[in-house]
């Protein structure tokens, strides 16, 4: 498959890019859903079996990859049409053919930027290896991003899966040797957890959460131990911006938590595209090349 994919002319690995990620995207969005719905259901039952309380009847939410999707107001169910990523929303006028509520912009933003995000991977570098673990990568920073910003959820099961696909991949060094993605994961997770302590030991807070360490371990095995310290740079920079035009818009308190995974995943997904052209930019310009 990889032979056949390297023949193809690079402008039409951008255009099937573009096109797998407005179907990956659709996908994305039934992830980011119904994935901590289903995690609240099993964490339910684990606590009341493992306190020994009665069990109700508590029905599954909507499984991730079986149950087709529905509208969450009327239950009208989405024929094949109403499913294709963006032209189904532009043709429904977004809304809901069985009882006219609104859709959330959410599912074509994601879509298209899914499709934006896999046609950069197919620009920057080509019919590769590298594209096809690229845009892996970024399918499940968008699926996490999105998750963090509704309900300030990391899940393990997406936080780990990046992890250890970033530790196999550097068996074959594909963006970092073993050594230095080991490394990487040490220094990501380390550099969080110790801020988090001080911040905790200063003012008695929680500063951010577990899953936070975790994205940035395994954004650490994708882009090495020296791709710790710009990322960090760059995602306190981007939500620096960004979480302060969230307070003032929605004119929340500065005290009101603002998930920062989001910005680690920005920022990871930047680090992995250009961070050594990025430093050595920085190098000329600041004269150290």
């Amino acid at each position: 498959m990889l032979a056949l994919i390297e023949t193809l002319p690079a402008a039409t690995t951008i255009v099937l890019a573009a096109l797998f990620g407005l179907l990956v995207g659709s996908f994305l969005n039934v992830v980011i859903l119904r994935l901590p719905p289903w995690m609240e259901w099993q964490w339910r039952r684990e606590s009341r079996e493992l306190l020994e309380l009665p069990e109700p009847y508590e029905p599954a939410p909507p499984g991730i990859v079986v149950q087709g999707s529905a509208c969450p107001k009327c239950g009208h169910k989405l024929a094949a049409w109403e499913n294709i990523p963006v032209l189904s929303y532009l043709m429904l006028r977004g809304r809901c053919r069985g009882c006219g509520t609104s859709i959330s912009l959410q599912y074509p933003v994601v879509e298209l930027l899914t499709a934006i995000l896999f046609a950069a991977c197919a620009w920057r570098f080509g019919a590769s290896l590298e594209t096809l673990a690229a845009i892996t990568f970024t399918g499940l920073l968008v699926a996490m991003a999105g998750i963090d910003l509704r309900t300030t959820l990391l899940p393990d099961q997406l936080t780990l899966s990046l992890l250890w696909i970033g530790l196999g991949l550097s068996t074959i060094t594909l963006f970092a040797s073993p050594t230095d993605a080991i490394f990487g994961a040490i220094a990501g997770y380390l550099s969080l957890w110790t801020v988090y302590k001080g911040f905790k030991l200063l003012t008695g807070k929680e500063g951010m959460g577990y899953g936070d360490f975790k994205l940035l371990a395994a954004l650490g095995a994708w882009c090495g131990v020296g791709g710790i310290l710009p990322i960090v740079l760059m995602s306190s920079l981007i939500g620096a911006v960004f979480g302060s035009a969230w307070i003032a818009m929605r004119g929340a308190d500065r005290a009101t938590p603002i998930p920062f995974g989001p910005y680690l995943a920005a920022a990871g997904w930047v680090q992995l595209m250009w961070g050594p052209q990025i430093i050595q930019a920085y190098r000329s310009w600041a004269g150290l090349a």
